[in-house]
């Protein structure tokens, strides 16, 4: 492939990118599924979950913009070769539907997340991979502490007993 296509071939995946991410912006459930091509992928990694084919990812798409209904996403970074493009962004909302079985929280959120696009045969997408700090979301959702505060030691406490049990158990079996 000669550098001229290689280049037009890397510009027309980054409007197709920069189509979703539009799409996404405006909440149009039709026109982010219209970027994905005949078999759709997206991964969530911090969750471990995987949604393989259209209708797995319309379910995604669609859970996503009800907990989020004011969903924004402002691209910091573009990154693009011959096998994908990577974008890094800050994600804006208010957390206002329920979502991965939390009910909504009214609070507003705002993280950076790193995704990864690839890319089928016709140029469509294939797939979408997220990356992002979990903790960050949850303490944000005001789901999660730190273990180092009061509240996080006190939530440790009640929701880990067997963790705290062996750490009281090693601390006296140490003690001289």
């Amino acid at each position: 492939m000669t550098t001229l296509h290689l280049d037009d071939r890397i510009a027309a995946r980054l409007k197709l990118v920069d189509e979703h991410i539009g799409f996404e912006n405006q909440h149009d459930l039709d026109g982010i599924m219209g970027t994905f091509g005949a078999t759709a992928r997206y991964d969530d990694e911090p969750w471990d979950a995987h949604y393989t084919g259209r209708d797995q990812v319309h379910m995604f798409y669609r859970g996503l913009l009800r907990a989020l209904p004011g969903l924004q996403i402002a691209v910091q970074r573009r990154h693009a070769s011959d096998a994908a493009v990577v974008l890094e962004v800050v994600i804006r909302g208010r957390h206002l539907g329920p979502w991965r079985g939390l009910p909504a929280t009214g609070r507003q959120i705002e993280f950076s997340l790193c995704g990864i696009f690839t890319f089928d045969d016709d140029e469509r997408l294939a797939g979408e991979k997220i990356y992002y700090d979990r903790a960050t979301l949850l303490r944000q959702l005001g789901v999660f502490h730190e273990p180092d505060r009061a509240v996080g030691r006190i939530t440790t406490a009640l929701a880990h007993p067997l963790t705290m049990a062996q750490i009281v158990g090693r601390k006296i079996w140490r003690q001289p």
